[in-house]
């Protein structure tokens, strides 16, 4: 039987590289010059390239591209087990072309796209020479594309495109738009007439799109296809996500470890305080627990796909921020007052697991999903009580065992005599 979680020597190899990168380079490169791959100056910018030639050498570039759309192919598993590894580090994903939101603009871009779409908008964002935002959900409708508004209307060789767009995340910084409306998936440069970004949110933006013009080649895929876009950019990056927020959770954990081990309290380390061996118990489950589920949903995905482990892929989903919450709440607290400051990476985890909760559509609709889903493989039981109703296991048990007891009447009457003493201890 297959039953393995060993990983192949050769890719342990490429997964040792690319922890020893991070820890070297990326981890280094985050805290002299935040933003790095964004940044203008010509010779941090020159630096970065130098450094992202190196995952390029490994084959490490663009990751998560599938092979028959230009990437390395490595599917799920293995995406899964180096996005463990990156999620650690802010800038790392950025470091090796696997940046959200244009990891899922890439991918729509390279499942969907013509081929001077992808001249013009893929090889620039795949060379971070360009970069993207996803402008999905809406002010009324949050992330249920059956309430979105936002559409398109065609005008002679323009699409004609009204609405409004609520927590577009790096819109303000971006130079091409995945706008998603009614009746398409429409690339959208930012400079565009009529594309008004509102003051607040800095982050997570607040656009309108009021009489915005584009040319009819800026459809992406078929008209009315935008939802059918949307869940192939959608559903593996949840695994993405999970990953990197299963990484989060364990260098919360190795700072919880780290400093129960080095502070004292009423005479003793805290370590040995039962109170922080609890916490550092439960997290130590949950991540694990966690991360063994989002590998077998992975593993999933690529011996079926990701439309077979939709269950899974939202069940993941809404798990990652509980988990997060937990451990980085946990950690928090066992930092004390210092884990409440920004001079750890914690208070920026625990401020973030709310957003995970939201991001990519709200945990609710993922568990309602979940529900939905594996309610359809059970039944309801027939008249007042469920199928393991005891006394009906006993009748049915009794029906069964009938041939071999009208075979065996040694066994019969040690059977007749259990039934007699139990009934006495019913009585």
């Amino acid at each position: 039987m297959a039953w393995d979680f060993s990983t192949e020597p050769e890719f342990q190899e490429k997964l040792d590289w690319v922890k020893q990168f991070c820890e070297e380079k990326v981890e280094p490169l985050d805290h002299v010059f935040p933003h790095a791959v964004r940044s203008p100056d010509p010779v941090v910018k020159a630096y970065v390239r130098e450094l992202q030639q190196e995952v390029r050498d490994q084959g490490l570039w663009a990751i998560f591209l599938d092979r028959e759309l230009g990437g390395p192919g490595f599917g799920q598993l293995k995406l899964a087990l180096l996005n463990e590894i990156i999620g650690r580090y802010p800038g790392a994903p950025q470091m090796f072309g696997a940046a959200a939101p244009d990891t899922g603009n890439i991918e729509m871009l390279a499942a969907y796209g013509t081929e001077e779409q992808k001249k013009r908008w893929l090889e620039p964002l795949l060379n971070q020479d360009i970069f993207s935002a996803y402008s999905m959900t809406e002010p009324q409708g949050g992330s249920d594309p059956n309430l979105f508004e936002t559409h398109a209307v065609r005008d002679g060789d323009e699409w004609v495109i009204n609405g409004e767009k609520w927590f577009t995340s790096a819109g303000r910084v971006s130079d091409i738009l995945f706008v998603m409306c009614t009746n398409g998936m429409f690339v959208v440069p930012r400079d565009t007439p009529g594309v008004e970004i509102m003051p607040e949110p800095r982050n997570h933006n607040h656009i309108i799109y009021r009489d915005v013009r584009v040319p009819l080649d800026h459809l992406l895929g078929p008209e009315d296809g935008a939802k059918v876009l949307a869940q192939r950019r959608l559903g593996g990056g949840r695994i993405h996500h999970a990953m990197r927020t299963i990484a989060q959770c364990n260098l919360a954990f190795d700072m919880m470890c780290e400093r129960a081990l080095s502070r004292k309290s009423h005479g003793k380390v805290i370590a040995e305080h039962q109170m922080v061996q609890e916490k550092i118990a439960e997290s130590y489950a949950m991540i694990r627990m966690l991360r063994l589920y989002v590998l077998e949903t992975a593993w999933k995905i690529d011996q079926t796909s990701t439309q077979e482990a939709r269950t899974d892929i939202a069940a993941v989903k809404f798990t990652m921020a509980r988990v997060l919450r937990e451990v980085s709440f946990n950690a928090l607290h066992i930092l004390g007052s210092l884990g409440t400051t920004d001079l750890t990476p914690l208070q920026a985890m625990y401020a973030n697991a709310p957003t995970m909760g939201i991001a990519d559509g709200v945990d609710e609709v993922h568990m309602a999903t979940v529900a939905r889903r594996v309610l359809r493989d059970h039944a309801p039981h027939e008249g007042y009580f469920p199928t393991e109703f005891i006394p009906y296991k006993r009748e049915a048990a009794w029906r069964k065992m009938k041939p071999v007891l009208d075979a065996r009447r040694d066994l019969a009457a040690s059977a007749e005599a259990y039934q007699r003493y139990f009934a006495i201890r019913r009585r």
